[in-house]
């Protein structure tokens, strides 16, 4: 048995809402779910490359100066290790030596897409595309950034794209399935996420994805059997928690509700939906709860 306590005995108490929320519960997950599919731009090559391989790229690139893969490559690494202004120099640089990268445009697109620079980003994936227009990667990007404009019909197309030229790629079907989710069209969602899942089992987004879409159609059974499998695979994930918490609240399993809740308040204390929800339930702070 999994049991879950709020340790953070004086914070407020959350005032009680008579109904639960579930469209602000609906848009922060959704926001969070995007973490671990929307970076498509990576080089499949870096999968074994990492912080600790800098200074053997950093030798490449001394003794090879004007290659602009090592550039590439390292920028790549620079920026998932928190050094975006390095990346960027090494994006440039390595369109600078081969203004024909298709992938570096795409790999610096995506540093400027994360740190909120959409224009610069939809620019990079446009020359990206122009010089390859079979680049799935950029494809996903810009349909990513098309979906958080609110261009749902360029978004759609760009995912169609990439789902037409490369059918097992999963990041095309979760981003397409949250883009449908957006529009309340939940059962193309609920169809794409399950065939990201087909693709890719261990991963925790799409199962909170279907989950979402599944408690908007009001299936909560299912829902509740996503984030089971969701909370398992990724048991820091507090919107998992947070959700797997209304679901079984609307089941009326109020213990396992209180204990999801509880969860997601011990990861963040702060975040909201977790602390109405708690309150909604009764969860008294400094209590066990089962979770499972």
């Amino acid at each position: 048995m999994t049991v879950a306590r709020v340790m953070t005995a004086r914070r407020p108490r959350p005032r009680r809402r008579a109904n639960p929320v579930l469209f602000p519960i609906l848009a922060a997950v959704t926001l969070a779910a995007c973490g671990h599919l929307d970076s498509p731009e990576k080089d499949e090559a870096l999968a074994a490359t990492s912080q600790s391989n800098l200074a053997s790229l950093g030798e490449v690139i001394q003794k090879h100066p004007e290659d602009p893969q090592a550039y590439n490559m390292r920028g790549t690494v620079e920026a998932a290790g928190g050094q975006p202004e390095a990346a960027l120099a090494d994006f440039n640089k390595a369109v600078g030596l081969d203004p024909n990268y298709a992938q570096a445009y795409a790999n610096r697109a995506l540093l400027y897409r994360q740190n909120g620079k959409l224009e610069l980003a939809l620019a990079d994936y446009n020359k990206a595309l122009a010089i390859n227009a079979g680049y799935v990667p950029a494809y996903i990007g810009r349909g990513i950034i098309y979906r958080q404009q609110g261009h749902g019909a360029q978004a759609l197309a760009d995912f169609n794209k990439a789902v037409t030229l490369k059918p097992d790629n999963a990041q095309s079907y979760y981003n397409r399935g949250l883009l449908y989710q957006s529009q309340n069209q939940h059962q193309f969602a609920i169809d794409d996420f399950s065939t990201t899942l087909t693709l890719t089992p261990q991963q925790a987004d799409p199962y909170v994805g279907r989950a979402l879409s599944y408690l908007a159609i009001g299936d909560t059974k299912s829902a509740a059997g996503d984030l089971d499998e969701a909370v398992q695979i990724a048991p820091t994930n507090v919107q998992a928690w947070t959700s797997r918490g209304l679901a079984y609240e609307r089941l009326g399993a109020k213990e396992k509700a209180a204990g999801s809740y509880a969860k997601a308040l011990n990861l963040n204390e702060k975040y909201e939906p977790a602390r109405t929800g708690f309150a909604r339930v009764g969860g008294k702070t400094g209590q066990s709860y089962q979770t499972f």
